[in-house]
């Protein structure tokens, strides 16, 4: 948790963020020294480890080359995590400089993730927002449609975000009339994952089409329907939870 001013020796994988980019030169994350990618005399902390290398996280905005994380979700999966706590991490201390109860600046805790004020004693966390994701078959087919955000023709599964005082059952039933109009049943959990975009949890699940027709939401999607399993549009890549809802929604649809 120790920030460092850097000397120019340290080793291992360097995230470089801040307003949720990262610093992707020539496409990759960095490897190798401070001093390889003139990074010493940077304030830099270790906030984890891959490939028995450590990964820093620095602060800060490069002249060029910052990028969104998107570009590693097809990557390692234990990669992608470690860079989207990174990302994440870095908006956490730009948002919190100050406290929100009396105004006082505050000071970085040395020993977990956390903003203090020395002033109320209030303790910050970094907030993560729970959101569901569903995959919904219909005997052989599986619901899919285009979001308003994806506009380059991809095709995913529903979600959205968990409202307070909202199970996550709730909230997968909301969204889903909400968005398209029609009910679910035999609802059941899958799987998650941390989705820095911008500090997200993603829940997982499967659920079977109950009743009602398709009333798209023009707010959240451009179209929807219904896709036999062996005739699929454009679908998000592997690695993210999205593309193995619908593989797992593909394989169910193959036993009927």
């Amino acid at each position: 948790m120790m920030q460092q001013k850097l000397t120019g020796i340290e080793r291992g994988w360097w995230i470089v963020s801040l307003e949720n980019r990262v610093w992707l030169p020539q496409g990759e994350l960095p490897l190798g020294t401070a001093s390889q990618w003139s990074l010493q005399g940077h304030i830099a902390q270790p906030i984890g480890e891959w490939e028995g290398e450590t990964v820093w996280l620095i602060r800060q905005k490069m002249a060029s080359g910052m990028s969104s994380p998107r570009l590693l979700a097809d990557r390692d999966t234990k990669l992608f995590q470690l860079v989207g706590r990174g990302v994440q991490l870095a908006e956490f201390y730009r948002s919190h400089h100050f406290c929100g109860y009396c105004g006082h600046e505050m000071e970085h805790s040395q020993y977990e993730w956390a903003c203090l004020c020395g002033h109320c004693e209030e303790r910050y966390y970094p907030q993560i927002a729970p959101s569901i994701i569903v995959g919904i078959r219909r005997d052989d087919h599986i619901f899919l449609a285009q979001h308003q955000r994806n506009k380059n023709g991809m095709y995913s599964v529903l979600a959205g975000f968990v409202e307070v005082g909202e199970t996550l059952e709730e909230a997968v039933h909301r969204e889903v009339m909400e968005e398209s109009g029609i009910k679910i049943r035999n609802l059941r959990y899958v799987a998650s994952q941390p989705w820095p975009f911008p500090n997200s949890m993603m829940v997982g699940f499967l659920a079977d089409y109950d009743s009602g027709e398709i009333v798209v939401d023009p707010v959240e999607l451009i179209c929807a329907d219904w896709y036999h399993y062996d005739n699929l549009p454009l679908i998000p890549s592997s690695d993210t939870i999205s593309r193995r809802l619908i593989e797992d929604t593909v394989a169910l649809c193959r036993q009927q």
